[in-house]
């Protein structure tokens, strides 16, 4: 595609932070949510009684935020800056998560056990970025074409389908449903008109734009149901907001420290044994050979996006080791793993924008911002269904990604097609195997099938 900025191009100082922004609101809701998630799953847990100890010590979203920024440098160093893609919290590794919680013996032995968890996932990378380094890519080349890649990039869209729509439908105020959703496509709308008639600055940040009129729609209908008494009406939950200003006017209003991850391991690293390190194994490194797999697909999906084979140069032995590394030091800061984001991906292909410098500006602004605790409030604040109407595009570019590499594929020939359609179908059906506390996710199983069948059918008769 026509890209408006390359991997190597410098937006102006101003329009660089603007474009990193961007970037940043279209990770920043998954990633200070998979905490949010792994807080409510281990308190479930405990209310159910799986869990012995008192959970008084919560991940922070913040944290999270902060480590997705270090993480994100990381794997851009190790990239040689090539690769134009943010890393944010994984949602792979949700059941690991919870899971090191589970099994600890104190809240403070679970954080330990979240870095060295995700120690162990990167871990994994490096041995597998070793291996690449010795044997080069072509082996994955010929396990992984066009035919199995391609639908499943296109999964990886389509299966966070519900995900969108869900939030679409979603007012966290309690609002009536066709208002949230009316708020949502305002957001949509007003995205799709600055992309497609825009001018040059307006089709660059198109999400910004959409964000912001998805927002100011909510807050007139959250200020009109708050004053007529009409609860229907109100979407936004301002609380994020309002709470800074609970105990009065104090530092910590403005700025505020994160809870990060070490602090609480440190404590508990004493707590660690054999059995519990066993089974943080068990929880995080089949986890990892999942996630290698969307890695692979990332990427050749970025590729195709800026007409570079990220696969061959900087190489996979680059891409698995930043993403490795990066996922730990992820960790260590917020407690998540950290993976190459799809959203990313796909706001680079929607605006254009394939700069590094907005990628790494980005990242140094997750770092900072993680700091700030109005801007960190006025995040939380954002209704779901906003961001449920900008992620329709978001999602969809990803599935659409996918079909484009689908489009060079010969689907008259009857192998391909039945490798596309076993992808699709398990993917899109949500077939996830389950082996005790370890998942594989439904695109993982569609692609090792994909690639199964592609193996099988790929075989020659004999003459």
């Amino acid at each position: 595609m026509k890209l408006v900025y390359n991997i190597k191009d410098k937006p102006k100082f101003g329009q660089l932070i603007i474009f990193a922004f961007q970037q940043l609101l279209a990770i920043m809701a998954a990633t200070l949510v998979v905490p949010v998630i792994t807080n409510g799953n281990v308190l479930s847990a405990i209310e159910s009684g799986a869990v012995t100890w008192e959970f008084n010590a919560q991940m922070s979203p913040a944290a999270a935020l902060l480590g997705a920024g270090v993480g994100t440098l990381v794997y851009i160093l190790f990239t040689k800056a090539k690769s134009p893609v943010f890393l944010g919290s994984s949602f792979a590794f949700l059941g690991s998560m919870a899971a090191a919680f589970a099994g600890a013996v104190s809240a403070q032995a679970g954080f330990a056990g979240l870095v060295i968890g995700a120690t162990m996932a990167g871990l994994v990378y490096v041995v597998i970025a070793a291996i690449v380094k010795v044997a080069g890519v072509n082996w994955i080349e010929k396990l992984m074409p066009k035919q199995v890649i391609g639908p499943t990039v296109s999964i990886i869209g389509l299966s966070l389908a519900g995900n969108a729509v869900g939030d679409l439908q979603t007012a966290p105020a309690g609002g009536h449903t066709l208002i949230a959703i009316v708020c949502g496509l305002v957001a949509l709308l007003v995205t799709m008109l600055c992309s497609v008639f825009g001018k040059k600055t307006a089709k660059l940040i198109p999400f910004i734009i959409g964000i912001l009129s998805g927002y100011a729609v909510a807050a007139i209908f959250t200020v009109i149901g708050g004053a007529a008494g009409i609860d229907a009406l109100k979407v936004i939950d301002f609380s994020p907001i309002t709470n800074l200003w609970a105990d009065g006017v104090t530092i910590n209003t403005f700025f505020q420290f994160p809870d990060f991850t070490f602090v609480q391991a440190i404590k508990g690293i004493k707590e660690v044994d054999g059995a519990y390190i066993g089974s943080l194994a068990m929880a995080y490194v089949p986890v990892a050979f999942v996630v290698f797999a969307e890695h692979i697909a990332d990427h050749k999906n970025i590729s195709s996006i800026i007409e570079k084979d990220l696969i061959k140069e900087p190489g996979l032995h680059r891409t698995l080791l930043g993403d490795g590394v990066g996922s730990v030091v992820g960790s260590v800061f917020g407690g998540c793993p950290n993976t190459t984001y799809g959203e990313s991906v796909a706001c680079v292909a929607i605006t254009g924008n394939a700069s590094v410098a907005t990628i790494i500006t980005a990242a140094v602004l997750a770092i900072l911002i993680a700091f700030v605790s109005p801007f960190v409030a006025f995040v939380n604040s954002i209704p779901s269904c906003v961001m449920g109407g900008i992620c329709m595009a978001l999602y969809g570019f990803i599935a659409v990604s996918g079909l484009k590499m689908v489009q060079k594929v010969n689907l008259e020939d009857n192998r391909n097609l039945f490798v596309v359609s076993v992808i699709l179908i398990a993917g899109i059906g949500g077939l996830a195997l389950n082996f005790g506390k370890i998942q594989i996710t439904s695109i993982a199983t569609a692609l090792i099938l994909g690639i199964l069948v592609n193996i099988i059918l790929g075989k020659k008769k004999k003459a």
